[in-house]
């Protein structure tokens, strides 16, 4: 009989914690993410004829985005499919949420500390279960996401990447066009992409993703104390089967000045990033409503995985809020001009929580700011 009171498969999993080092984390991370995009059905390309037909408007949106913002853009993307979308999710957020995965670990609870391998680990455990998290979102976040736009965060790179056969089912689901409903994917990713590399924009950015990401992660500590009680071995091996059943029992902390500043940036961006992609889809294929409500009701009832996506770093994407947000789009671009959105490339650009309610309060600072 073996003397590993879990199992060989949990002794397997203690044995590749022990290779990887202190990459585990994002590997167990990667692993569990392709799993939950690859579904039971697999994860096929795009459609040849579909891609070749997103690839039509891409100089076209291009010089949009050019006039209107003075930036020059890149008509170059890619068409991808869930798995590459995920992997995209982890590269991006890994540099948000690594400096916390270093951080000091919470004691560990007496009961864990009665058997050496529960010890083992949970010296291992934040670390671990913070890429039990990170994959499962990043999964779940491709499943149903056209592009890293669904949830406005600092980028490293300039990739653009789209995921057709996304889109495609959007389309399909709500009786759109599926070329206009392609023409407004990339037009949102192609906007999220010029903004979310931008010094200013993004520096503003992680200023504010900060304290947000440092609270959201903090949660780690519930979840040490949750195992605690789970040390018999059938707990621990269903855990292991299952990770996502703990973090979904873990409470959402109240809302603090830290994400009320988080959000209020967040969904004017996400917002402003709608508005310009709609008004160029509409500059090209002509008025649009039934692609403009479709996506609102999306927004309102499917868009889970963007949600918990949003929700490791803090940000809410549901709430009094982004109904703000959409009005002070609408305030900003109906008096002063799509261009006027210029000013959220710039470090102080980002709306302020209490300029929310009163957007020509934002323009009036942004305008009077020694960077303008």
């Amino acid at each position: 009989m073996s003397n590993n009171p879990f199992g060989d498969m949990f002794g397997d999993i203690m044995g590749m914690l022990g290779k990887t080092g202190p990459d585990a984390w994002f590997e167990t991370a990667r692993t569990l993410s392709l799993n939950v995009a690859r579904g039971a059905e697999g994860d096929p390309n795009p459609d040849p004829a579909l891609r070749a037909r997103v690839e039509d408007f891409a100089p076209l949106i291009a010089r949009h985005l050019t006039a209107t913002f003075s930036l020059a853009t890149e008509e170059t993307f890619e068409c991808v499919n869930r798995s590459t979308l995920a992997d995209d999710a982890l590269t991006n957020w890994r540099p948000l949420i690594e400096p916390f995965i270093t951080a000091s670990a919470p004691a560990l609870p007496e009961a864990m500390m009665t058997n050496p391998l529960v010890g083992q680990l949970a010296s291992v455990l934040g670390p671990l279960m913070t890429g039990f998290q990170l994959g499962s979102v990043a999964g779940h976040f491709s499943e149903n996401a056209w592009s890293l736009a669904a949830v406005p965060l600092p980028r490293q790179r300039h990739d653009r990447h789209v995921v057709v056969n996304n889109v495609e089912a959007f389309a399909t689901a709500w009786s759109l066009d599926v070329t206009t409903a392609l023409i407004f994917a990339l037009a949102q990713e192609m906007v999220a992409s010029e903004f979310l590399t931008q010094p200013g924009t993004t520096d503003a950015l992680r200023a504010v993703l900060l304290d947000a990401t440092r609270e959201s992660l903090a949660n780690q500590g519930d979840i040490m104390t949750k195992l605690a009680g789970m040390v018999n071995p059938d707990d621990l091996a269903s855990l292991m089967g299952s990770p996502e059943s703990l973090l979904g029992s873990i409470d959402i902390p109240e809302e603090t000045a830290a994400n009320r500043e988080v959000n209020a940036a967040v969904a004017v961006l996400r917002a402003v990033f709608d508005y310009v992609a709609l008004w160029i889809t509409e500059q090209i294929v002509g008025p649009a409503p039934l692609l403009r409500e479709a996506y609102r009701r999306y927004l309102l009832n499917d868009a889970h995985g963007e949600e918990g996506a949003a929700a490791l770093f803090g940000i809410t994407l549901r709430g009094p809020h982004q109904e703000l947000a959409l009005t002070f789009v609408d305030q900003v671009a109906e008096k002063y001009g799509i261009a006027t959105f210029s000013a959220l490339l710039r470090a102080d650009g980002l709306p302020r929580h209490e300029e929310l309610p009163d957007a020509h309060q934002w323009v009036a600072r942004v305008n009077s700011s020694p960077l303008a």
